[in-house]
Parts: C-alpha cells; structure tokens; sequence
C-alpha cells in the first residue's frame, strides 16, 4: 500500500506513530509523512533539527515533508496557535510539498488537536484517497477535563468541528473499548467505527538491557518509576501529596522520566516541598533509553486525573509497561485501571487518591521479590496476548485494505 501518514508530531519527537511507520516499512509499504517542525513537548523548536533541518527529511526509508508551523511555546495562547498553524500550514502547503505523490490511503495519527485531521482530509479529496483517524485523545471532552477550555461556545465550536472530521473520515478507530461510546457521539454513522489499541513495543520485551547512568543503583532503595508526558491529564500534584506522605521513610524514592508542560511546575514543587532527595527528576529520553531506565523501578507508575472521560482511556505507557515485566502501580479509574487488575499485573487505587498511593507503594515494598516478579511476568503475557505488536499491526493492515475498498464503493455509487 501507498500510504499517507498525516500527523502534527513525528521523529525526532517521541511518538507511537514513529514505531508505527517503521512497521510500516518493515512491511513492504510505501510510506509517507506529512508532519510539522518538532517541538513537542517543550514548546520551542529542538536545536538539532534547526541546526539540520535536512537530516530530517527521511526516516527508516520514509519521505518526511514538513509544513510551517508556530512552535507551542508556553501557555494556552500560544498552544492554540500552535494547532490552527498545522492545520494551515498542512492546508496550504501540504498539496504542494505531495505534489505528484500517488497515495492509497491517508492514516491520521490523533493525539491532540483533533483539528490535524483537518488537512488530511483536504488531502484525502485531493488525491482521492480514504481516511482513516486513530483516535488517541477525545475531544472536545478532554479539553474541559483539563480545563484548557471552560466556555461553553467554544466547547460548542470544538464539538462541531470534530463532529465534521469524523463524519468525512473513512473510518474511526478509537484506542479503548469505551471510547468507542464518546466517538459515536460525534459520529453520524456508528458502522464507521472500530476499537484499535496501542500495541506493546518489542524494546520493552528485554530482560538483558544495561541500567542508565543518570540513575544511580540503589539495592537498599524501593524505586517508583514514572514515565513520559508530565501534564495535567497525569495529576502530578496527586503524586507528589503520596510522595511527601512517604518522604520520611528513607527507602523509598521516586524517579520521574519525562518532560511536558507541567515539568517547570514539578521542578519547582518538588524543592518547595523539600523533596530533592526523594523525587528525582531526569528529563526527557528517547525510547531507545527508556529500557534501561525502566531497569531501575520496582514497579512503574501510570497516573490520570479523575474525570469520565480519563476512565475511558487506556494510556499508551500501559502497554509499554506490561511488555516490561514490571508491575504497575496504577492512580486512575475506569479501562485502564480494570487492565491493570485483568492481567494481575500490579496494584491500583482510585484516581487522585494519593493516600491511596501511598498506601499501595507501601504494600508493594512488602511483598517478596518472587511476588513481585510475577505480577511483571503476568503483565508481559498480558501485553502478548492482548496488545501483541503482530496480531496488531496486522489488524491494521487489515483495516486500511477495508477503508480503501469502502472508498472504491462510494466513488462507484456516485458514478451511477
């Protein structure tokens, strides 16, 4: 297949969507990437890519073609600007940097905004080509869950843009089981709709990895890990109020892998309640890494605020962290809580129950190593069994053949 691939956020930033069009490639197809100048997440372009710009346009054999956009900066101001310049710059140039580009289909990677659907699908009508939208964040309701938005017109206006993507979109694939529910609500035919989870990365699946330098090794120390974006989805004020209930007991630390819009915060919190020596804070690593810092944990915390439409997400960490054999310590609620508990691979607790965490860290730091090693060993079979990158990636194939051959039967109804 010829495909497209249309995201806001690709390599060197640190996304799903770069494992995926390696895959891709792995597999014979001819893969294209349209994407924007790499930002995320700390809001200003990364220095190697202005210094080199055109190391950048090839990746694993792929053509990246890149649009102008305005970085996220700091503030909400600014992020809004950085998602209407995608849509603009994939708008206007994106026609033109594919210019003679033969595409079969065009696959939307959806992390917010939802809104870089929008040049795909004018891309879509240009080449004559489906589009299929993996959602990974559920707007417009994520955005008051968060609270970026609070005014009830501008909720209004997200909901019937979205409504619009997915209604042009050849098919809608939501990454739990219960967003399915939220995605038909925006969604005039519910047939178009199908459940897609993030799959497990083979990096994880290695017992063999080095431990990272930046960590120091501490056999007497009980290590909670926690990886990725820091925002405010993540409840890191959560975590912290379990942290300093615990700071007094010397065996404990915690060790955050990670960087996002909400790092200075927890920077400056972490000192304001004197937890420097408890809560160590690394900074933002590229996956390759992660491995060898995940090599440090005892168990790996995934965090979410509470709120519906958070217990109807599954957080891609999640399948990383199964794949690693290392049990989960989970603060959140709904379908990722209830994967956590389904593969006996940890514990949880309610999220923002930071008394509960705290607990929770306390129960595991008394359970023997064998006890622990195999709720990590029933995780790893989990991700095998359920979020296995094969079966997965084969599903997907088979997905995109179903919305090309959907394509071909709506243009064939419109000729007669």
């Amino acid at each position: 297949m010829r495909i497209l691939v249309v995201s806001q956020y690709f390599w060197p930033e640190n996304f799903r969507v770069n494992d995926l069009v390696k895959e891709w490639v792995h597999r014979g197809h001819q893969v294209t990437v349209l994407t924007g100048i790499p930002n995320y997440p700390v809001g200003k372009v990364f220095d190697v890519f202005r210094a080199e710009p055109h190391a950048f346009r090839s990746y694993e054999g792929t053509e990246v073609f890149r649009v102008p956009m305005l970085p996220r900066g700091v503030g909400s101001f600014w992020l809004i600007l950085n998602y209407l310049s995608f849509v603009l710059g994939g708008i206007t140039f994106g026609p033109w940097r594919l210019r003679g580009k033969q595409v079969d289909v065009i696959f939307v990677f959806g992390p917010s905004p939802a809104t870089a659907a929008l040049p795909a699908l004018w891309l879509g009508e240009i080449k004559k080509a489906p589009v299929v939208f993996w959602v990974l964040d559920l707007w417009p309701e994520s955005l008051s869950a968060v609270g970026v938005v609070r005014s009830p017109t501008i909720i209004r206006c997200v909901r019937d843009i979205v409504g619009f993507i997915y209604n042009r979109c050849t098919l809608v694939l939501g990454q739990s089981k219960s967003s399915l529910a939220i995605i038909a609500r925006h969604c005039d035919d519910i047939s178009k709709i199908r459940y897609f989870p993030s799959w497990a990365e083979d990096v994880f699946d290695d017992d063999t990895v080095q431990l990272a330098p930046e960590i120091s090794k501490r056999g007497d120390v009980f290590t909670v890990l926690f990886a990725g974006n820091i925002g405010e989805a993540q409840d890191i004020p959560a975590v912290l109020d379990a942290a300093e209930r615990l700071k007094d007991n010397d065996a404990i630390r915690w060790v955050t892998v990670g960087d996002g819009r909400k790092f200075d915060w927890l920077k400056a919190a972490v000192v304001r309640r004197g937890l420097e020596n408890k809560v160590l804070l690394t900074g933002r690593f590229a996956m390759e890494r992660m491995p060898s810092f995940y090599a440090h944990a005892d168990v790996l915390l995934v965090s979410l605020r509470r709120d519906p439409v958070f217990s109807m997400t599954i957080p891609g960490k999640v399948q990383s962290y199964l794949m690693a054999g290392i049990p989960l310590l989970g603060m959140l609620d709904g379908e990722g809580a209830a994967v956590i508990r389904d593969a006996q691979a940890g514990l949880t607790c309610e999220a923002g129950d930071d008394v509960g965490l705290a607990q929770a860290v306390l129960s595991f730091k008394a359970m023997s190593v064998v006890e622990r090693k195999q709720m990590g060993l029933n995780g790893r079979d989990y991700a095998r069994r359920e979020f296995g990158r094969p079966q997965l990636m084969g599903y997907l194939d088979a997905l995109l053949a179903e919305a090309m051959t959907m394509r071909k039967a709506k243009s064939c109804r419109i000729k007669r």
